[in-house]
């Protein structure tokens, strides 16, 4: 079949070992990125199975009316970014696996190394050297200071017991049930959201992006938090209202943030507000970015086009094309 790979930034998914599933396919892959449907519809048009890297592209309606000959959409995880009822309508399958109870340990992983980063200036200090100076300024320890973890999923989970490590005093708010499971847990629950931002030395948001979370965190929300205090999202931008943090930080409430995602990706904008403040710690949207997770990634979307390809669809988030999706070209 034919295979085309989108997004791959920096040509690494070839070189994984679980690329080797592929072998029997032709395979294109995509270094750039655009989301110009007159572009993707060119790039893709004689694409079979469409393999996406995570949500860095939109796939709606306008763009799959335009690939007749695209049969399986092929990724991990969410999938916000895909018309699932265009695809059942035009018989594209999608599979994804949603990997049940197995959190992103690379995600939590750098939410606190951006913790750390952050709360010791280590940016700071490194381009201080690197300009002929010596130390720049003061950090702040984390043990003894609170942690808030907005969301007790899977990463928000692992966060908390990073803090623990730490010797931190964590606290959490979530929706009702995450709050009862973080409560059997032995968890600290805040009493409000309010309590929540008011108390942190430093909150990091675990929540998914559905409409029900959209904005959730307010300006009033980061205005209670202290001048010291950070805020760290790993999640998703959308978490945020527009512009609530931007204006927050220039209030100096909190003091500072770290952030591994953003409205607009790629962020290539340098005059962007968020990658002009020494305050504010930016990283790529790396935090699935791993060659370990990439590994066990890329095995289930791969496993997925070979179990497409061998007629037995897995993983099917959209089953009821199962009984119209469009057949294997006749080549």
């Amino acid at each position: 079949m034919r295979v085309a790979i989108l997004d791959d930034y920096f040509d690494s998914v070839r070189t994984l070992d679980c690329f080797a599933t592929l072998a029997d396919h032709e395979v294109t892959i995509w270094n750039d990125h655009t989301d110009d449907p007159d572009e993707l519809a060119r790039r893709l048009q004689d694409t079979e199975v469409l393999v996406l890297i995570r949500e860095r592209t939109p796939v709606r309606a306008p763009l799959l009316e335009r690939l007749p000959e695209l049969r399986l959409i092929s990724q991990r995880s969410v999938y916000p970014h895909i018309d699932v009822e265009a695809c059942t309508r035009l018989g594209v399958v999608v599979s994804s696996d949603l990997h049940p109870g197995a959190p992103s340990f690379a995600t939590a992983e750098l939410t606190w190394g951006l913790v750390i980063a952050g709360m010791r200036r280590i940016p700071q200090q490194v381009a201080s050297m690197r300009a002929g100076r010596w130390q720049d300024g003061l950090g702040y320890s984390l043990r003894g200071r609170t942690l808030g973890v907005f969301g007790y999923g899977r990463i928000g989970a692992v966060v908390a017991g990073y803090g623990d490590q730490f010797g931190m005093q964590v606290i959490v708010w979530a929706g009702e049930e995450s709050r009862r499971r973080a409560a059997l847990d032995g968890r600290e629950v805040a009493e409000s959201k309010t309590d929540l931002f008011e108390r942190a030395d430093v909150l990091s948001v675990h929540l998914r992006l559905v409409e029900a979370t959209r904005g959730i965190v307010t300006e009033d929300d980061l205005g209670r938090m202290g001048p010291t205090a950070m805020f760290v999202n790993t999640s998703r931008a959308g978490l945020v209202a527009p512009g609530a943090l931007v204006a927050s930080l220039r209030r100096g409430r909190p003091g500072m943030a770290a952030l591994d995602v953003f409205d607009v990706e790629p962020l290539l904008d340098t005059s962007d507000p968020l990658l002009t403040r020494d305050n504010v710690i930016c990283t790529p949207h790396i935090g699935y970015v791993t060659r370990d997770e990439w590994e066990l990634q890329f095995a289930d979307i791969f496993d997925q086009v070979a179990a497409y390809a061998a007629g037995s669809p897995v993983n099917v988030v959209n089953p009821d094309v199962l009984d119209h999706r469009r057949p294997p070209r006749d080549d």
